[in-house]
């Protein structure tokens, strides 16, 4: 496959960056799309030029580091995967590609294609912890009595790898369905029930801090998101807010 990359370079956060333009050949099919991006990067590096950063890890679709905005698609134009994920045939040969960093205000970018996501990290530490007291003969976590439902729906809450392709997708860059799914993962549970008012307050809080807007129910979220993950959620941690405020 012979293809052509519009790739954004930016220097750092403070400087203004571009798209630049880089042909690219006999890239195969079976590669994934960080593969293709390791050989443009051997590439640059065999000319003298700087190689293009990005973000990854695991690449096992595990993580969530590996987040790039593909033809104006968080991870690109396949369903239910992360960046690492997508593989070279859903492309065609001769394709022009644009590849750039997630955008929001919250998720300033470090350099080219990898942004500072630390922000949520911070609305999930506002969250805090689970309170359990180990002293003494503590009741066993599998013999407490949780609903099938919501068992479930919990685990399902906690698939969320904290990507932010939700945040990308959206027009407001809300990060509802992440903070949702984080408040959902506890919430749904009775161990989650001790901190659960003063959870979600906290949690929405920070997330206002750090910038993001607001949910307007489009639900580009849910479609973009790798895991699939609810807008159920969103409805949950509104109705467990709505309580808290009102205690």
């Amino acid at each position: 496959m012979n293809l052509t990359l519009k790739i954004w370079r930016q220097k750092n956060a403070t400087t203004k960056g571009k798209l630049q333009t880089y042909p690219i050949s006999d890239i195969s099919p079976d590669m994934s799309f960080l593969e293709m991006l390791d050989v443009l990067n051997e590439e640059l590096i065999d000319k003298g030029e700087d190689p293009v950063v990005f973000d990854h890890d695991c690449r096992e679709g595990i993580c969530g580091t590996c987040s790039l905005q593909i033809n104006g698609e968080p991870h690109g134009p396949d369903r239910a995967i992360t960046t690492c994920q997508l593989h070279m045939r859903v492309f065609k040969d001769g394709d022009t590609i644009t590849i750039e960093p997630f955008r929001a205000a919250a998720f300033p970018v470090i350099k080219d294609l990898m942004v500072d996501r630390d922000s949520f990290e911070r609305i999930q530490q506002a969250g805090g912890y689970v309170s359990v007291n180990t002293s003494g003969n503590t009741q066993d976590a599998n013999s407490i009595p949780v609903q099938k439902d919501n068992a479930d729906n919990a685990f399902d809450a906690a698939t969320c790898i904290g990507c932010g392709a939700c945040v990308a997708a959206c027009k407001n860059a809300s990060a509802m369905l992440f903070t949702s799914a984080k408040v959902s993962q506890f919430a749904l549970l009775p161990q989650g029930k001790v901190e659960a008012t003063r959870r979600v307050l906290a949690m929405v809080e920070q997330m206002d801090k750090e910038g993001f807007g607001n949910c307007t129910n489009t639900g580009a979220c849910e479609i973009e998101c790798p895991k699939g993950i609810s807008l159920d959620n969103i409805a949950r941690m509104n109705r467990e807010y709505l309580s808290a405020s009102m205690e």
